[in-house]
């Protein structure tokens, strides 16, 4: 098998002959590794995944256009996405955290939310799509389409959490519209991969908490499921046999069957500080697979390389060998993580044997 063959078997739980590699660093981390592998030689295993590059705007709006809709300033640095929402940047440990701003925020009516200057993107791929996914083809690797944040992070950046929340209790027309704007946009963006020639999509919207989901189980299937299951549809309808990983972080053990339901085919991250992944894979993994387990918040950070081998071979071993599991670091690997852990999750890969 090449290495796209092997993902897409080892997904479809019919079998493997290695383990992928999936994680990413932060800049000082990369840096270090980067280092590290000059400095000894190192050569780092090639990823699971060859991402393929964001759909084309109707109408790009420039920074400036988005910073006018707002009435206060912000920190250097800050930037703007198609959405409107303003992201300031964090600090240099956590660059990938930013305070946001929502510009539909303080939006009351109906009317307010309409006029507002939505996205919309071009309803084909862009030659650099194809391309993207006919080369990683042509190499023999899997093409995957990112669009986590998908529906749920998308709208409540835009509207702001606590303001989204209270539209799905009170104010239903309001929490819809927006929902369904967002929804009508990653229809587009899943159509277009398809199209392109993705072998996955990488949807995802955050709905759990360390300990706790993050909504009723009853507003989930309400606002969330059917428009997460209308983009699936979407795409699948293109390409039958493409293949839908769903991010996310925290407890969402309460979601999976619907998740499911809906036409996911991988959970990432399964956090084993939030769930047990062998209740977890007991429970569901005839009908899902999985792709994480690996905690950046205690595993990789904080244990030893011979306990991060010995939980991939763990965790590894209870799938068995048709698959079922691309056993990775649960999040980004942030400053705080050895280099000799990193090492030691790629040899882990590299060396497992069934």
């Amino acid at each position: 098998m090449n290495d796209r063959e092997n993902l897409i078997s080892l997904f479809r739980r019919t079998g493997y002959e290695r383990m992928p590699v999936h994680f990413s660093m932060s800049p000082d981390l990369a840096g270090r590794f980067e280092q590290y592998c000059k400095q000894t030689g190192y050569v780092c295993p090639p990823k699971a995944f060859v991402w393929l590059p964001g759909s084309a705007l109707k109408t790009p709006r420039s920074q400036d256009f988005w910073r006018s809709l707002y009435r206060h300033s912000f920190k250097e640095g800050t930037s703007f996405d198609c959405y409107g929402v303003a992201h300031e940047p964090g600090s240099e440990a956590c660059f990938h955290m930013t305070k946001m701003h929502h510009p539909l925020e303080e939006m009351t009516e109906l009317e307010e939310l309409m006029a507002y200057p939505f996205p919309e993107f071009v309803p084909e791929p862009t030659a650099e799509q194809r391309a993207g996914a006919a080369g990683a083809h042509e190499e023999g690797k899997f093409a995957l389409g990112d669009m986590q944040c998908t529906v749920w992070e998308t709208a409540r950046y835009a509207r702001g959490m606590e303001t989204l929340m209270m539209d799905m209790m009170e104010e239903p027309k309001l929490a819809e519209f927006v929902l369904d704007r967002v929804t009508d946009n990653a229809v587009t963006l899943a159509v277009n991969f398809a199209k392109a020639g993705a072998d996955g999509l990488f949807l995802g919207d955050d709905i759990g908490m360390q300990k706790s989901i993050m909504m009723s189980l009853e507003l989930y299937r309400q606002y969330l499921k059917p428009r997460l299951k209308r983009v699936i549809d979407a795409a699948r309808e293109v390409n039958p046999d493409i293949i839908i990983l769903y991010h996310s972080c925290g407890y969402v053990t309460p979601f999976i069957r619907d998740l499911i339901e809906a036409g996911v085919d991988v959970l990432n991250p399964v956090q084993p500080e939030c769930m047990d992944f062998e209740e977890i894979y007991r429970e569901y993994g005839n009908d899902i697979s999985f792709c994480g387990t690996l905690g950046t918040q205690t595993l990789m950070p904080f244990g030893t390389p011979a306990e991060i081998e010995m939980t991939l071979r763990q965790n590894l071993d209870l799938v068995g060998d048709a698959g079922g599991l691309l056993a990775c670091p649960t999040h980004m690997l942030e400053p705080e993580v050895p280099v000799e852990n990193v090492v030691a999750y790629l040899e882990a890969c590299r060396n497992y044997k069934k």
